[in-house]
């Protein structure tokens, strides 16, 4: 503020007319309050303080007031409010504003103050040219002279800007207060948590009145109507949270941002959110840039670049030393960066205001400059034992600092970052790591980690960088290979693995060692490293379609007997596969399992593939304990693939047990740990596989529907796991009643099964789909021919499961030996762990057995429909087509009291039938396809329909119709 702003007679200048039209604010002069009034929102508090201090003035009572707050709070806005108020009532009113240019001026201000007066300005220059003796205060004793014939009222904004001789003369003047009717009203960006020292010691008595006033942010309620002004409609409430949260409630950055905004002529709702947080951004670099170039001693902007760099992870003293100190004070530069505006004090601590702040504090700095503050900070910062993230983060656009301690704390900081879901901080954190100097075998084991990293958040990158670790030549990546292996197997990338390992062990022997003839034990760990990869491309499939150019080599040969938990592994998934031997599958799953006896960490792939095996010999139990120890190994590692890997075969032994419910749960979490969008295009149908086997048990077609609707990349429909979506689909196709449909889904999904050799029917029993659907058509020498043959497997295979459904298969394609082969069915699936398949197996006995008039014990059941006896399969998928319920009973209970029979609906006596059978309300709803709520709500609608209380009464009313 200059001389005479605040007299009536020369106005505010946010009053001339047509002013607002000139800010922008995109409306007339008249449909808007005046710019000022927007800049005194809530502050009627400070103004009422301030006008009962120019009232007491009036009467003689003399006051200091210090206003304070951040930069833009509206210090000035609210000092020359009070300046124009005391002005009206009568009051002399001086005013001035210190000055970053006027600071190396003696008596800059006083000369301001005192060229206000007009008693003042013909003798100004002699005042402040007269200061020959020690003490002497230029227009010191004047100035109160003209205050005791008329109150006098000092306003000064800015007071941490003004010059040392300025500053001495109104600390003179404030202990001469009580001698005359004046108030001292000044404005500073200093904190109320510093205060205001330059007015200490003063000998103010009760005859004067001290006032600090604090200015606050604006609240959400003044946001609000800052925004009404601007935009002449209320906001909606995202936007002035948007706009709150953007500005910090800062009154100068909300005007200019709402400014900005309203010039566009948007409305201030939801769809803008993003549009005005960009704006806030850019207005808050504008003002801080502007308050960067009053930082005029290089002293002080070095320590502020130090201090942007640091932010809060050192304390001042610390951050100091980054910088060239000079002759300054530590008292002096605190003052320094205070003065500035873009520092801070929160608890105590000088903390630059902002990331967007800081981000225009760095930018004076050349690239280079910066990457060494950032390495010495980082230095400091390790040093002073500070946060590993921290450290982490100053070394992210460092130079390389070539120090041990460097790679280990981005490691560490990396592990952090994992426990808290931050994989791209990790990621940024490893690669950094891999800037600085480092050996072969330290390289290749960060490597490592941040392709397990970017698994989740850049499968296919991740692919690449674990295909490169596997090809590595050399001895110093020889215990990396087989984990980079695994890694890309259980990411989904088998085509990356394939063509690495192939690579690799067309070129290596396995007796390999460092360069040296090797010695026993040396031999011993060349041949398992070997033995690991061979196991691990026998795992690999190759795509149906491989380039004529790309000749793989055929898969070695795993020895017959290993203590490889690898070997083992796959080995025991080769037998299971193939449906050979049963047994020995199990013991070499088991073997795979066991602790390993070199004590080397085994591999994932391979033990998940152990515990597939023991869902296939139905071990079921056995395998979810073992999952269940891999879940919590991949938890402690924070590998999410491994994570989502384990929970999604634990859905599957879920599936295969008739728990649907906890197959879903398991699934929702894998999709967490490694979301959708995240995974590697080879891996999709496996995973939209076991989606819609699990939509479908789950009595959710329609989501089943809408995941087999969705493409899925064309290389990943050529792989192996495309066979396991070819049946899913076929599945869904059978529930939707399309047999032609399902039939050619499973046939085609058996051409690739069969062109692999899997021929185990407990893997994916695609014949008994496909004779269903053929059965269903009418062709039913094809049916049976499909229902044999997979009964001839299963048998081959030995699994009481397989045979099982492969008998209730075949005894709905033939009608003779039909009660038999039911028995049969039922006999081998009350051994097998699904109860859904032996539930359905019950009641397809009870109806055919319903219909020999020479056995008493039979008990009514409803007749499944033809699609449904064989069905479910190993998944416990019930392939129904919706909104068909099962047909009504026959036999004795159909005959029970024709009256009230005839008042129950099919699906009530479907549930009375089952019941009546002695099954529990989870096996009915499973063998009806119906949650377990609407088995207790057609019992109960049983109950009431036939006046009995329950499943006793319900069974002797059954017994009872057939002694009759």
């Amino acid at each position: 503020m200059r001389p005479g702003e605040a007299t009536p007679a020369q106005g505010d200048p946010t009053n001339v007319p047509g002013r607002a039209d000139e800010e922008g604010h995109g409306r007339p002069h008249g449909d808007q309050p005046a710019l000022a009034d927007l800049l005194l929102l809530e502050r009627d508090r400070e103004q009422a303080v301030l006008s009962a201090v120019i009232g007491e003035l009036r009467s003689g009572r003399p006051a200091l007031v210090t206003v304070t707050g951040e930069p833009g709070a509206g210090q000035g806005e609210l000092l020359r409010w009070a300046a124009r108020h005391a002005a009206e009532r009568g009051l002399c009113v001086l005013t001035a504003r210190a000055t970053p240019a006027e600071r190396d001026l003696r008596y800059g201000v006083v000369g301001q103050l005192l060229s206000g007066h007009q008693r003042f300005a013909d003798q100004l220059p002699h005042l402040l040219l007269d200061q020959g003796g020690p003490g002497r205060f230029p227009g010191l004793t004047r100035l109160l002279t003209v205050a005791r014939e008329r109150p006098t009222l000092l306003v000064v904004e800015d007071i941490h800007q003004l010059d040392p001789d300025s500053l001495r003369w109104l600390e003179a003047l404030i202990r001469r207060l009580p001698r005359a009717p004046l108030a001292v009203l000044t404005g500073s960006i200093r904190t109320a948590d510093i205060g205001l020292d330059w007015c200490a010691g003063n000998p103010l008595t009760g005859s004067a009145t001290t006032v600090e006033l604090a200015l606050p942010g604006l609240t959400r309620t003044g946001t609000a109507d800052a925004v009404r002004a601007f935009c002449g409609a209320l906001g909606d409430r995202s936007f002035v949270a948007a706009v709150a949260d953007a500005t910090g409630g800062n009154p100068a950055v909300v005007r200019d941002t709402l400014r900005r905004f309203s010039r566009a002529g948007h409305p201030p709702d939801a769809g803008h959110v993003g549009h005005v947080r960009a704006l806030a951004a850019e207005v808050t670099g504008e003002h801080a840039a502007a308050a960067l170039d009053g930082v005029r001693d290089p002293v002080a902007l070095d320590v502020l670049r130090a201090l942007a760099v640091c932010d809060d992870l050192l304390d001042f003293p610390l951050v100091l030393t980054l910088g060239e100190r000079g002759a300054l004070s530590e008292t002096r530069l605190r003052a320094a960066l205070l003065d500035s505006g873009l520092v801070t004090v929160r608890d105590g601590r000088f903390r630059v205001r902002g990331p967007v702040v800081r981000a225009r504090v760095i930018e004076g700095m050349s690239i280079a400059e910066r990457a060494d503050l950032h390495a010495r900070a980082a230095e400091l910062a390790h040093r002073a034992a500070a946060d590993d993230q921290g450290i982490g983060d100053l070394l992210l656009p460092a130079r390389p600092v070539g120090a041990p301690w460097v790679v280990d704390t981005l490691c560490r900081a990396a592990a952090a970052a994992l426990r808290g879901g931050r994989r791209d901080r990790a990621a940024a954190y490893l690669s950094r790591a891999l800037a600085e100097p480092l050996s072969e075998e330290t390289r290749i084991r960060v490597l490592l980690r941040l392709a397990r990293v970017e698994l989740v958040i850049a499968p296919v990158a991740a692919g690449r960088r674990m295909g490169g670790i596997i090809r590595e030549p050399g001895e110093a990546a020889a215990d990396f290979r087989a984990r980079a292996g695994d890694l890309c197997l259980l990411g989904g990338d088998t085509d990356t693995a394939r063509r690495a390992l192939a690579e690799f062990l067309a070129g290596r022997r396995p007796d390999e060692a460092r360069g040296t003839p090797p010695g026993p034990e040396a031999a011993e760990e060349a041949t398992a490293r070997h033995e690991e990869l061979t196991a691990l491309f026998r795992v690999t499939q190759p795509l149906r379609r491989t380039p004529g150019e790309v000749a793989f080599p055929p898969a070695p040969e795993l020895p017959r007997t290993s203590r490889n938990p690898a070997v083992n592994g796959v080995r025991a998934w080769e037998t299971a596969v193939r449906g050979v031997d049963c047994e020995e599958a199990r013991r070499q799953a088991r073997t795979a399992l066991a602790p390993d006896p070199s004590g080397r960490l085994p591999l994932t792939v391979p033990r998940l593939l152990a515990c597939r095996t023991l869902l296939l010999t139905e071990d079921g139990e056995e395998a979810e304990t073992h999952l269940c120890a891999l879940l919590a190994e991949a938890h402690r590692a924070h590998c999410s693939v491994s994570v989502a890997r384990v929970l999604a075969l634990r859905a599957e032994l879920h599936l295969r047990h008739g728990r649907p419910d906890l197959a879903a749960r398991d699934l929702a979490a894998a999709d967490r740990e490694l979301p959708p969008d995240s995974r590697h295009p080879l891996s999709y149908p496996y995973w939209t596989a076991l989606g819609i086997l699990t939509d479908l048990a789950d009595g959710r077609p329609d989501r089943a529907r809408a995941a087999a609707g969705r493409p899925v990349p064309p290389p990943a429909e050529e792989s192996v796991s495309g066979a396991r979506l070819l049946f899913a689909r076929g599945l869904l196709a059978q529930a939707d009643d399309d047999p032609h449909q399902a039939r050619s889904l499973f046939r085609t999904c058996g051409r690739w099964l069969l062109q692999y050799g899997w021929t185990n029917p407990a893997l994916l029993p695609w014949r008994s789909g496909a004779a269903e659907a053929a059965h269903a058509l009418g062709d039913t020498a094809q049916a049976l021919r499909l229902a044999r043959e997979e009964l001839e497997l299963a048998e081959r295979w030995g699994t009481p499961g397989s045979i099982g459904a492969a008998q209730l298969c075949l005894a709905t394609m033939s009608g003779e030996d039909r009660v038999q082969r039911l028995r049969w069915a039922v006999d081998s699936l009350g051994r097998a762990p699904s109860r859904t398949a032996y539930t359905r197996a019950v009641v397809a006995l009870a109806s055919a057995e319903s219909g020999e008039p020479d056995r008493a014990t039979a008990v009514a059941a409803p007749a499944a429909d033809g699609a449904g006896n064989g069905g479910a399969g190993p998944y416990g998928v019930v392939a129904r087509r919706p909104g068909v319920s099962a047909p009504p009973p026959t036999g004795a209970l159909a005959d029970a009291p024709p009256s009230a029979w005839r008042s129950l609906s099919p699906g009530e006596r479907a549930a009375a039938a089952l019941a009546a059978q002695g099954l529990v309300n989870r096996e009915i709803a499973a063998a009806l396809s119906v949650t377990t709520r609407t088995v207790e709500l057609r019992l109960s609608g049983v109950y009431r329909k036939l006046r009995i209380r329950g499943r006793d009464e319900l069974r002797a009313l059954v017994q009872g119709t057939q002694e009759d």
